[in-house]
């Protein structure tokens, strides 16, 4: 968020402080689907089921190491430019993030079959990143790895920032976020590990087809996939 620059008021500061802590616990709701942002307010709230994508590179301080940072600004701006295309052209897709290295969305998997389709998503993310290696590795830089982690659940979706000057943002809280966030870390952070880590959840949602392209870590409890689009993995070896 861009700083709007509006003065400090320490007393004003003071009420709305009061204000946000004295406010009703009844005005957050239950819905089965990702609500608009236009029926967020600073006081209220929705709980709403919903699947997290999480993609980050790995280990990317090591970059940091091999170029200088003009470079490191292009590798980094195509990652996040083509990973949030990505994303936003996903018909349940409803909230896109960007942390650091990390991109993620929120969707909206009211079907079985909508588990399937983020699913997928993550398939072309891997692929993605294929391609942008490629084209890295074309130009003498250096490429890297990610890891993705998905999982379904209730989140909690909360209107967030300072009341009147502009600077806000929905703001997710919950398990689900959370635990996309976890499986997105460790994925593919150790030899044997795969690029996808998905919850338990999200794995008993898979249609057959899908859930033999996963394996069971029964160490963490969780499934693993190294899943590609195929479309896009025929264009690469074309090339």
């Amino acid at each position: 968020m861009e700083s709007t620059n509006k003065n400090y008021d320490f007393g004003a500061s003071l009420t709305r402080i009061d204000e946000i802590l004295d406010a009703s616990n009844d005005s957050f709701e239950e819905s089965d689907s990702i609500v608009d942002r236009s029926k967020l307010t600073y006081t209220n709230g929705f709980y709403v089921k919903a699947t997290a994508l999480f993609v980050d590179i790995r280990d990317s301080s090591n970059m940091t190491d091999a170029h200088k940072r003009p470079v490191l600004a292009k590798i980094y701006r195509s990652f996040i430019s083509e990973m949030v295309a990505l994303m936003n052209g996903h018909p349940t897709c409803k909230e896109v993030n960007i942390n650091g290295d990390c991109v993620w969305c929120v969707c909206d998997t009211k079907c079985k079959t909508d588990i399937d389709g983020v699913f997928a998503l993550a398939a072309q993310a891997c692929s993605l990143v294929d391609i942008l290696n490629f084209k890295l590795k074309k130009r003498g830089y250096q490429t890297y790895e990610v890891g993705v982690g998905l999982d379904y659940g209730r989140a909690l979706m909360i209107k967030a920032g300072n009341k009147g000057s502009g600077l806000n943002d929905v703001v997710w809280m919950g398990d689900v976020v959370n635990q996309a966030c976890h499986l997105c870390n460790e994925a593919n952070s150790g030899y044997f590990d795969k690029r996808v880590f998905l919850s338990n959840v999200i794995y008993d949602n898979l249609n057959d087809k899908n859930k033999n392209l996963c394996s069971k870590d029964g160490g963490r409890n969780i499934y693993q996939a190294d899943v590609i689009n195929i479309g896009m993995s025929d264009w690469l070896k074309r090339q």
